[in-house]
């Protein structure tokens, strides 16, 4: 449904044009600094108004409801609140009669019976994403001092990002793109095989980010292409440090202690310029959709930080449910400074 974890447990709510989107955290430990300010350098890379984002702005500073006191997590539900405030809602009527190709328009209005929310994709709308941000920012800090690195690797294909986003904008067309994540200084042990297994729920909660394609660890997909004398990674000392780490830092669905290696394949957006052949449910004939209203040329660029926090949440959640902190000892407190 609309929830993920176990023991760090969220749920996320809201639609894109609705009065607010938010999300609630359950299972945070007490006693973490957080105060509202410490989510804003997330929120800020997911925010849009960089070249070739969509022009909503919206001001994304959550609105605490509980889980708070004196700069410190009460150890309560952490509920958060983000208003919506920049919404043309018209720009969506056409796609009642011409779903868009590619997305989640048609599927959505099947499945819920046509109540669902349709302003701006409604519930499915990288709006909402918004509330995976701020909990990966709480996620983090259980998780610290393991420190994340997230990139855009390639967008469509092309390492020379910037100019491959504007080539495709320019051409009211858009790109797909390829994020990865590392994360440094995990302890080992983390998973629970067999269905918990943490590189099983990092890849669960990372496929629920709206437009993912594909989630590969390590030497991933090329794997397939490799022999066990390329892929395997020796082991180099008596800490189970690894020559390589073709594995992406986990063995057995279990992490190793050696860096975490994640890369998320994004899609372009379905929403560009051009016209698109596409089935008119009023006439009952086939027409050209003309996409209109405030769009990203590549969502890849703002959904980086998402699959970063998204696997800062899964990595959390199987750090309480192990009853370990990040520097491998029994017993979390939590109470990070």
């Amino acid at each position: 449904m609309n929830s993920f974890g176990r023991n760090f447990r969220i749920q996320i709510f809201g639609e894109s044009h609705g009065l607010a989107v938010g999300i609630l955290v359950d299972g945070c430990p007490p006693g973490i600094a957080l105060g509202v300010e410490d989510f804003e350098a997330d929120l800020a890379r997911r925010r849009s108004g960089a070249t070739n984002t969509t022009p909503r702005r919206e001001a994304d500073v959550p609105k605490v409801l509980s889980g708070f006191y004196k700069g410190r997590s009460t150890g309560s539900p952490i509920s958060l609140v983000f208003e919506n405030s920049d919404t043309r809602s018209s720009d969506y009527d056409t796609f009642q009669a011409m779903p868009r190709p590619g997305h989640a328009d048609l599927v959505s209005r099947i499945k819920y019976g046509g109540f669902a929310d349709p302003r701006g994709s409604g519930h499915f709308s990288g709006r909402v994403t918004v509330g995976l941000v701020a909990a990966g920012t709480i996620a983090k800090k259980i998780l610290s001092p393991a420190l994340f690195s997230t990139r855009l690797v390639k967008a469509g294909g092309r390492t020379d990002i910037a100019d491959a986003v504007a080539e495709a904008a320019a051409a009211g067309d858009s790109l797909g793109a390829l994020v990865e994540v590392r994360v440094r200084g995990l302890p080992a042990g983390l998973g629970e095989p067999f269905f918990d297994a943490c590189e099983s729920l990092i890849a669960q909660i990372v496929f629920a980010v709206p437009g993912i394609r594909g989630v590969e660890f390590g030497d991933g997909f090329n794997a397939a292409e490799m022999r066990g004398s390329e892929h395997n990674d020796p082991i180099i000392d008596a800490k189970g440090r690894t020559g390589r780490n073709g594995a992406g830092g986990m063995n057995g669905g279990i992490s190793n202690g050696n860096e975490l290696v994640l890369r998320a394949a994004v899609k372009p957006a379905s929403s560009i310029s051009l016209p698109q052949r596409t089935f008119n449910f009023s006439t009952k004939t086939m027409g050209d959709l003309m996409v209109e209203g405030r769009h990203d040329a590549c969502i890849g660029l703002r959904s980086a930080v998402v699959i970063e926090s998204a696997t800062a949440i899964a990595l959390a959640d199987l750090m309480l449910t192990a009853g370990i902190d990040a520097h491998g000892a029994s017993g979390f407190t939590g109470r990070n400074s």
